[in-house]
């Protein structure tokens, strides 16, 4: 059976109703029977019949033993994160989302957490860098802007050899084209605002464990803490993951037109898509991935943020915002949105230069994205 008729019918029907989708329990607490005697379920921080649905569906997508719903992506980085202590290291690539670099260095910072930051792409890099003291190695893969790509079987082995655990945020990929916990990772993490969504119409976290022990601990951090994602949100994502393979699919196609145009037009001077044979680690992608994914970044010739500007300011189609992963074609300037809190000078050395845009390419007609990005590169 494939992996998408599975997720389907990991949707449960209601054993209360037979209806086909899943009930939106919009309650806070539940009735016992005695005190201490209830029917699984007595508050709704601790437990809920809509978000354990997800969690549930969630861990079997990653192929993990236990899945965890957050109110957001960084509220799911903040649960891993927690499983650390004083003294203990972060090895994270230096390609970082944004958000997770501010959570990382103006939050856990000051609690003794410390964090090193390097290029994964080369996992001997890692090998270097790794200390005594790292117990934790995050990847992104691919990376959110540039689209790097980090072997996630050699880093998962040097990182277990030294003691650590492997995440990965799979949000870019999805499960729909990487399972990173098959591949040696010990904990996957969403922000399934993105492409579990779907839609762009709701803000939520996962954190997917390979194990019951780690399961068991992010469960507690999850009830302890309180960072918890809502029933109807819960239910958005369940309504979301239902066509996460037939979505991921067109993004797949539709990104790679985009990326073969932009390779072409005389105004780029770099494209990042793991799909194309020029990318570093193209290979890499085509092994431990199904697909190449829905994003796209490029840089232009005119590397100025004004240059930037004018092209995330002249699209019809793509829509300038935050987010990505939607049905609508989105786009950004990293450097000025979605990455603002590096520094600049780690940000450029992470290939995050002033000219970098970076694409989430929707389900529109491919001829019609591609003519509109020629038009708003036009305007240079």
């Amino acid at each position: 059976m494939s992996n998408s008729t599975k997720l389907i019918h990991s949707i449960p029907v209601d054993p209360l109703t037979g209806a086909i989708s899943v009930p939106i329990y919009q309650t806070s607490t539940f009735v016992q029977d005695a005190p201490g005697e209830h029917r699984g379920y007595d508050y709704a921080r601790t437990n809920n019949p809509t978000r354990a649905a997800l969690e549930k569906i969630a861990a079997e997508l990653e192929q993990g033993h236990s899945g965890y719903a957050f109110g957001s992506g960084l509220a799911a980085i903040d649960a891993v994160v927690k499983l650390l202590q004083t003294g203990d290291e972060i090895l994270a690539v230096d390609d970082i989302y944004g958000g997770a670099f501010r959570q990382f260095t103006h939050i856990y910072a000051k609690f003794g957490i410390s964090v090193k930051y390097v290029d994964t792409t080369d996992a001997s890099n890692v090998e270097h860098a790794i200390s005594g003291k790292t117990k934790l190695v995050w990847l992104e893969t691919p990376t959110n802007p540039t689209l790097k790509i980090s072997d996630i079987a050699a880093i998962a082995k040097i990182a277990h050899q030294h003691g650590a655990l492997l995440c990965i945020d799979n949000t870019f990929a999805s499960p729909a084209l990487q399972l990173p916990l098959n591949l040696g990772a010990d904990i996957v993490i969403h922000s399934a605002t993105k492409y579990l969504g779907g839609h762009s119409d709701l803000i939520a976290g996962l954190v997917i464990t390979k194990t019951k022990e780690l399961g068991d601990k992010i469960k507690f951090i999850q009830n302890a803490c309180g960072a918890i994602l809502a029933p109807h949100d819960s239910w958005l994502v369940i309504r979301g993951l239902e066509t996460l393979y037939l979505r991921v699919r067109e993004h797949c196609r539709n990104a790679a037109a985009v990326a073969a145009f932009l390779q072409t037009h005389p105004a780029v001077d770099q494209v990042y898509y793991p799909g194309l044979a020029t990318h570093k680690n193209h290979d890499i992608a085509a092994c431990q991935q199904t697909g190449f994914g829905g994003m796209v970044s490029f840089t232009l010739k005119q590397d100025t943020e004004a240059a930037a500007v004018t092209v995330v300011c002249g699209t019809q189609l793509f829509k300038l915002a935050e987010s990505l992963g939607g049905v609508k074609s989105l786009l950004c300037h990293p450097a000025t949105m979605t990455h603002k809190s590096i520094p600049v000078e780690q940000r450029r050395v992470a290939g995050v230069k002033d000219s970098l845009i970076r694409l989430s390419v929707g389900l529109e007609d491919a001829e019609d994205l591609v003519a509109d990005i020629a038009q708003a590169l036009g305007k240079l």
